[in-house]
C-alpha cells in the first residue's frame, strides 16, 4: 500500500523541518496520485531536480536526477514537466549543503 501523495509530501516536509532545512510548495498536484519533483536550491545560484522513477520490473522506486545547473534552467524544466502534467506537485527545498533526505526510509 503507497501514501497518498499530500501525506507522502507532509511527512517530508516534516523531516525536512526537523533538520532545519526549509521546503516550500511549489506547485500543489493531485492530493492522491500526483506525481512529485523536488527542486535542491541550493542557494548559490544552482539547483537540482530529482523526479521518483519506477522500475517496472522490480516495482523498486528511486529518485533520478532530472535536471541540473543553472537555477533558471531548471526552474525551465519544472514548467516543461509542469505544462504537460497538472497533477504534478513540486516541492522546492533550500540548502547551502545539498542535503534532500529523499533516502530516508521513513518516506519509502
Amino acid at each position: 500500500m503507497r501514501l497518498t501523495t499530500g501525506f507522502w509530501v507532509s511527512a517530508y516536509r516534516q523531516i525536512l523541518s526537523l533538520n532545519g532545512i526549509p521546503a516550500f510548495v511549489v506547485a500543489h498536484g493531485d492530493d492522491t496520485a500526483g506525481a512529485v519533483l523536488i527542486k535542491l536550491n541550493t542557494l548559490d545560484g544552482q539547483a537540482v531536480l530529482y523526479q521518483r522513477s519506477v522500475d517496472l520490473m522490480t516495482g523498486a522506486r528511486r529518485w533520478v536526477e532530472l535536471a541540473q545547473g543553472d537555477e533558471a534552467d531548471v526552474d525551465g524544466s519544472v514548467a516543461r514537466q509542469r505544462s504537460f502534467d497538472p497533477d504534478l506537485w513540486v516541492v522546492e527545498v533550500e540548502d547551502r549543503q545539498g542535503r534532500h533526505f529523499l533516502d530516508d526510509p521513513a518516506l519509502e
